[in-house]
């Protein structure tokens, strides 16, 4: 485990609830998240912290409460603003990876930085960094089909963070690998976002992933524990 690389707030929930129609999903959350910390949400399936963590990223409106990312409620912005954070200022590790079977290894890490207005051979060159890094620069060439799902989900993390995103938000990110595969990763995704100054919230059901987090919630049917715990 590391230490966080700063103090200073990046991203906060306060009372946030989420519901789906009449069933709620999340109830008067409260969370906050550090510069270069890794935080992590423990829970069973279904406890409701994907919600959680979906509504952080601003993919999911709270119904009341307050996120805010660098002081600003996501309240005060608009579906353009808050869009644009989502591409920009965070990062996303799925489960299975979710890479774009057409694109080569190289370009689905490049992605976020073309999506953002960079060239493409700028963009590129920071993918293949990245990629080296992560030690699959040598599969820059081939497509997702073509790899393991160790070396997929390497690729996912290089996506996640080739942009140098404030935060990176992670659902199960090491969840569909054996558990060789599974320390390695998560061993690697952490040490790279550290050493570049960017949070984690990354959600699991899996106490030895949340053990490597500096700090770790734990929710139940909605739930989340009201103050996190250092790991």
């Amino acid at each position: 485990m590391g230490e966080a690389i700063s103090t200073s707030e990046v991203l906060s929930a306060t009372g946030v609830d989420l519901s789906y129609g009449s069933t709620p999903a999340v109830r008067d959350a409260h969370l906050t998240l550090s510069r270069g910390e890794i935080v992590a949400v423990t829970g069973a399936s279904g406890s409701g912290k994907s919600s959680l963590l979906y509504c952080l990223a601003g993919v999911l409106p709270a119904v009341r409460g307050q996120v805010r990312f660098e002081g600003r409620a996501y309240g005060e912005l608009d579906d353009e603003e808050i869009s644009a954070l989502r591409r920009e200022r965070f990062g996303f590790v799925f489960q299975y990876g979710e890479l774009i079977p057409e694109l080569t290894i190289e370009e689905n890490t490049a992605l976020p930085l073309r999506l953002a207005g960079q060239r493409k051979r700028p963009a590129l060159e920071a993918a293949a960094e990245v990629l080296d890094r992560l030690g699959v620069a040598d599969l820059r060439e081939r497509r997702p089909s073509q790899v393991s799902g160790g070396q997929s989900q390497r690729v996912a993390v290089a996506r996640a963070l080739v942009h140098r995103p404030a935060v990176v938000f992670a659902d199960e990110p090491t969840g569909s690998l054996d558990s060789a595969n599974a320390t390695t990763v998560l061993q690697e995704f952490l040490d790279l976002a550290r050493s570049q100054g960017t949070a984690v919230l990354m959600v699991t059901h899996d106490p030895k992933v949340a053990d490597r987090a500096d700090r770790h919630y734990t929710m139940a049917d909605g739930v989340l524990d009201p103050k996190g715990r250092a790991s």
